[in-house]
């Protein structure tokens, strides 16, 4: 399986804002706890509207939530 150039914070950032649980982002996003799942594991990237939207539940910038890192 390919690992994708994107990593991300989103379990910490969960973490830090009350012990938010996967289904809570899940809810907020109007998305599956899979999805959530999937994108903290680094096995699904995010369309771009969910990636800021991600960063806005958490007051961050997007680059606070994910990083992207490719090979070289």
């Amino acid at each position: 399986m390919k690992i994708l150039p994107l990593t991300n914070n989103i379990r910490k950032l969960r973490f830090n804002a009350s012990e938010m649980t996967q289904q809570e982002l899940a809810d907020k996003l109007n998305v599956s706890r899979q999805t959530i799942i999937a994108i903290e594991a680094g096995k699904y990237s995010p369309t771009l509207e969910l990636a800021f939207r991600i960063s806005e539940i958490f007051n961050v910038s997007l680059e606070e939530v994910f990083q992207y890192n490719p090979t070289k």
